[in-house]
């Protein structure tokens, strides 16, 4: 009887055993449990913010991408209008270079028709006249020179201690005579030259005289009056004097 009682009470304390065993067991799995349903939540959380993240970051890109592209259409627009400026200055430019070289085409018609308003000053300013300048200026010269040359010979034999006094004499006489025409020569070209004649050169050659007026035409009386002052200075008959224009 008393194996039975202790039989039954060990029933009874194995029974209360398991009891706390499936307790600790069930708590023990709804630990897990709950551990594991956390950990998978934090995991769905986490896995949330990194996609969150990188659509942020995309985003992010794709803004940067369209910024870069609005300052190339920014850019892009600033070099048509500066193109458009420079253009537009070279326009201008080119248009005052126009009215400058049409001014000065018209100040050219101008000066053109004035000119050929005025003979005179086509006369003066052409071929003709330089050709008449220079003649004349290259005449005088070629008489200085030649009077030059004759005064230089005539002083050498001044020099010579070999010549006689004689001939010294005479080559002082010739000196004298060539000073004094050509004294005579520059008093009757500036004399024929007042009487309104624009240029005039003389000519001696022995007994005659040539001159020489810058004249398109002489008058009889113009004539008379250049025969009297050669005449007078250079000493002369009127039949030995010659008078003709260029």
């Amino acid at each position: 009887m008393t194996i039975q009682i202790q039989c039954i009470s060990l029933k009874r304390d194995m029974i209360k055993a398991l009891k706390k065993n499936q307790i600790i067991i069930f708590a023990i799995a709804l630990m897990l449990i709950t551990a594991g349903y956390l950990n998978y939540s934090m995991k769905n959380e986490q896995t949330a913010e990194t996609a969150s993240i990188i659509e942020q970051e995309e985003y992010a890109g794709i803004g940067d991408a369209r910024l870069v592209s609005n300052n190339n259409v920014i850019d892009d627009t600033n070099n048509v209008s500066g193109n458009s400026e420079n253009q537009g200055e070279q326009t201008s430019e080119t248009g005052a270079t126009n009215n400058n070289t049409d001014s000065s085409k018209q100040t050219e018609d101008n000066s053109n028709n004035v000119n050929s308003s005025n003979p005179k000053m086509i006369s003066t300013s052409s071929t003709e006249d330089k050709e008449l300048d220079s003649y004349y200026n290259e005449s005088k010269l070629e008489r200085n020179k030649m009077y030059s040359e004759m005064l230089e010979s005539y002083q050498s034999i001044i020099a010579n201690a070999s010549v006689s006094v004689e001939q010294k004499n005479t080559a002082q006489t010739e000196i004298s005579n060539i000073n004094k025409q050509k004294n005579s020569i520059m008093i009757a070209e500036n004399l024929i030259k007042n009487k309104g004649f624009k240029d005039v050169v003389i000519f001696i050659n022995n007994e005659s005289v040539s001159c020489v007026i810058r004249a398109e035409k002489i008058e009889e009386a113009e004539i008379a009056q250049i025969q009297s002052i050669i005449q007078r200075e250079l000493s002369v008959n009127v039949e030995n004097i010659h008078i003709s224009n260029k």
